[in-house]
């Protein structure tokens, strides 16, 4: 969300600044007149009326009323304010009585003659181990995983040259096929086998513990991580296949479990889930989370017949009964409980009567679940592995510029012939993939949707599951949303995927690049409705025996911010703003012209006076050339970036003909050493592209319309790919690579998968704590206004699972934001607190 700066002022009766239209009354406590006080400071007047609303009369924001908290909270004879506080009461006056009722009672406070009341004796305090904070310790971790990396990437590359050299042999189609076949599946079973062994042989059994990062435990625990995050039975996510995987590795998971979620747990031994029970995607159910330079590793217990959300959080030592509920976009924190039978949602979870399994069950036994997984395993070996090995060994004997290199066995002297085949081999692979891939994607999706109906409940593991598998899998393909999102030409591309739009209202911006859904032939989006970015459209339900597919609606008119899961049946219409990270509700009446925050959510201002002053481009001859030049400009950015991906395969390109000159010489080290500098090079490449759109300098908090040209070039830095991030998470080589994109990163900073949106805008400071799926934003986009600003983590910080950092914040030295958590915009977070939920706020000692 983005909100804007001015100032509405209204001249008082006496000739003082007063803002806003209520009541002019003089404020009748104490309480009153400091929070007053406050905010007139903030606003830059004499007065601010008590009975004023901060929003619709005082025209104030989220931001001004996120700092207008954190100046409450510095006053030590104030209450705590939070911004769901600000919400309810919008008023001083409001505010002021309702910190009043949580305020201790009278009567707890000793008289003034009276002696004071001996303090109950506090409980122990548990043991702080504090984290050695050694650079060597860093330094040698890091170099130990390297020298894991390489030796993992010559044990490949030594049993990739014998198959290779073993298929080759081969005469006729039909023997290659066959040592296609047994080479693929050997090479599958052993890189599935290998993370089990290396599991029990490293670890043994995952047990509740706590050790320090960077240290020999940390190596240990890192490698068998990355080997399950590297693992092929990742595919298998959705498939029996992968719960059987998952009990080899240790987790006690009863019958008929259905999970959707590519989040692979890594503690295994410490997972248990009863029969029947559906964990939905995008789901984290680690088994482990950093905290204050550590790894901490707990339980986590799910009960017969439970289902988990879409988007949601399972920290350690949680639990759930049989039959219990946690609902999309939720979080159970750290010791959290959802009885038998309960439905609890929001972060943290509470109870709610929501009901979250809203499809009937069907048939779906043993013998079928079986049937599926043995269809998986013959499709894979009978035709995609042998397929792959076999097309890789036609490529390697039919393409001229690999042949001769292979059976001559010297490199080629010719520089022009060398950059010729580069060239040429390079294109016709990316340019071919792009034109095949976009060709299937909007014909095959639209055949395979013709056997649904919507609405109709059908059973789990048989033709119609695999079709829809199949449909979401192809149609939420990242490249082409990254190539058109943030531009008019996502529009288009998603009516051809099968998208309802309506009568677009074109801003050039109505859709993000990371959007997702189950099926896009069940998605509606009213006319005038813009959305941020990272969009999950839950357009299926599943349970435990059963899914259907239905249609998700958005209303017209409607503003979605980042990292929403809009499930279909919400209680959304028209007009609505959904704030960041917002809890979509299910129930309760039709919510139309208002804003919703928060999980659970709750109501705000759809809009406030301020965010009006670039509405004059948004409409008119104004907006006609404004689009008509953003579109320009986007249209040479996609342009621009279809050619940088040609020329980073155009270098792997490169390299790979040179490790096919030198292949009769070195053998397996040339194909480790590709492996390797494969991944160097294309880092390298990607730092260098965008320290260059950038033009080699910061970044510098900004407040325009999306119709300004410097807005277009910023979403251009947004268009630089960024997937070789995720290779460096847990290593020292992650802050590094931030650290050349521009991040200000202190030292022995750990990163587990936290994304950096605006690299220049942020500084880390040392020793801080980064989970996985951990996100710092430092801007936000409302309708048509885009804003900017610094975001500052001090030292020692810890950022939990799946948490959000909004810009303009600051986070003291040593605090900790819980999982899941949505720290807005604006906050300051003091040094050494907890803070926790959605919107976050301090969380009780």
């Amino acid at each position: 969300m983005v909100e804007k700066s001015a100032d509405i002022l209204m001249p008082g009766a006496d000739g003082s600044a007063l803002v806003g239209q209520g009541s002019s009354a003089p404020a009748t406590t104490d309480t009153e007149r400091e929070l007053a006080e406050i905010l007139a400071d903030l606003v830059h007047v004499d007065h601010v009326a008590p009975d004023s609303h901060f929003f619709n009369d005082l025209g104030a924001n989220s931001l001004v009323m996120a700092q207008f908290c954190a100046r409450v909270r510095k006053r030590p004879n104030l209450p705590s304010v939070s911004m769901r506080d600000i919400y309810r009461n919008p008023t001083l006056r409001d505010l002021a009585a309702a910190l009043a009722r949580t305020a201790p009672p009278p009567g707890d406070a000793p008289a003034p003659d009276a002696p004071a009341k001996p303090a109950p004796p506090a409980p122990p305090a548990p043991p702080v181990r504090t984290a050695p904070k050694s650079t060597a310790r860093y330094v040698l971790c890091g170099t130990a995983q390297l020298l894991v990396f390489l030796g993992y990437s010559l044990a490949v590359a030594v049993a990739t040259v014998k198959g290779y050299a073993w298929v080759a042999a081969g005469s006729g189609f039909l023997d290659i096929y066959l040592r296609s076949l047994v080479f693929g599946g050997a090479g599958f079973i052993a890189l599935c086998a290998f993370p089990v062994a290396a599991k029990w042989i490293l670890i043994g059994r995952w047990k509740p513990t706590e050790f320090p990062l960077w240290g020999v435990t940390y190596l240990r625990f890192w490698i068998v991580k990355s080997l399950l995050h590297a693992n092929p039975m990742v595919l298998f996510v959705g498939n029996p296949l992968y719960v059987m995987y998952l009990r080899a590795l240790g987790a006690r998971i009863g019958r008929n479990v259905t999970i959707l979620s590519p989040s692979v747990p890594v503690c295994t031994d410490l997972l248990t889930i009863g029969s029947g029970t559906v964990i939905r995607k995008d789901s984290f159910f680690l088994g482990y989370r950093a905290h204050a330079g550590h790894i901490q590793t707990g339980r986590i217990t799910l009960g017969r017949n439970v289902f988990i959300g879409e988007k949601t959080v399972l920290d350690i030592d949680t639990s759930m009964g049989d039959g219990a509920q946690l609902g999309h976009a939720s979080a159970l924190y750290r010791g959290q409980h959802v009885p038998d039978g309960e439905r609890h949602h929001g972060s943290p979870a509470q109870p709610t009567t929501v009901d979250y399994v809203r499809v009937e069950p069907a048939p779906c036994g043993t013998l079928r679940r079986a049937g599926y997984a043995l269809t998986t395993l013959l499709q894979l070996f009978l035709l995609y592995l042998p397929l792959t090995i076999g097309g890789l060994y036609m490529l390697f004997t039919q393409v001229p510029a690999l042949r001769t290199r292979l059976e001559s066995g010297t490199a080629l002297s010719s520089v022009t012939e060398f950059v010729t085949d580069t060239l040429l081999l390079s294109g016709a692979l990316f340019l071919g993939l792009v034109i095949l891939g976009a060709a299937l994607l909007f014909t095959v999706p639209r055949l395979l949707n013709l056997a649904f109906e919507p609405d109709r409940v059908y059973p789990l593991y048989g033709f119609h599951y695999a079709l829809h598998r199949a449909v979401a899998g192809m149609t939420n393909v990242k490249f082409f949303t990254w190539l058109c999102g943030d531009s008019s030409y996502i529009v288009p591309y998603l009516r051809l995927l099968g998208y309802d739009l309506s009568r677009v209202e074109q801003t050039g911006s109505n859709f993000g690049t990371e959007l997702q859904h189950e099926t896009p032939f069940l998605v509606s989006v009213g006319s005038g409705t813009m959305v941020a970015d990272g969009l999950s459209v839950v357009n299926a339900d599943f349970s435990s025996t059963s899914f259907r597919v239905s249609r998700a609606t958005i209303g017209p008119r409607n503003f979605l911010g980042n990292n929403i899961a809009y499930p279909a049946g919400a209680r959304t219409g028209e007009n609505c703003l959904l704030a960041t990270k917002v809890m979509v509700p299910l129930d309760g009446e039709l919510r139309q012209g208002v804003g919703l925050l928060g999980s659970p959510c709750f109501e705000i201002p759809r809009t406030v006076e301020r965010d009006t002053r670039f509405d004059h481009l948004r409409t008119g001859e104004a907006l006609r050339r404004g689009l008509a030049a953003k579109n320009r400009y986007n249209l040479r950015s996609m342009a621009l970036f279809l050619l940088l991906r040609w020329g980073n395969a155009a270098l792997l390109t490169a390299l790979a003909l040179a490790a096919v000159d030198l292949y009769g010489r070195l053998g397996p080290v040339v194909i480790a050493g590709y492996l390797a500098l494969a991944l160097a090079v294309t880092a390298a490449y990607w730092i260098l592209v965008e320290r260059a759109v950038a033009s080699f300098r910061a970044l510098s908090p900004r407040l325009c319309s999306i119709y300004d040209p410097y807005f277009w070039w910023h979403e251009r830095l947004w268009k630089v790919p960024d997937e070789y991030l995720e290779v460096f998470n847990g290593t020292p080589f992650k802050s590094l690579v931030w650290r050349l994109l521009g991040v200000r990163i202190g030292r022995r900073v750990f990163d587990d998968g936290c994304y950096i949106t605006e690299r220049t805008l942020t500084s880390i400071g040392d020793d801080c704590t980064l989970n996985a799926a951990s996100k710092i934003q430092c801007h936000s986009q409302e309708d048509g206004t885009f804003k900017s600003d610094r975001t500052t983590l001090g030292a020692d910080c810890t950022i939990g699972v799946g948490a959000h950092v909004h810009y303009g914040v600051t986070v003291g030295d040593e605090a900790v934001l819980a999982p899941d958590s949505f720290l807005m915009k604006g906050e300051e977070v003091p040094a050494r607190t907890e803070w926790g939920g959605n919107p976050a706020a301090p969380m009780a000692s």
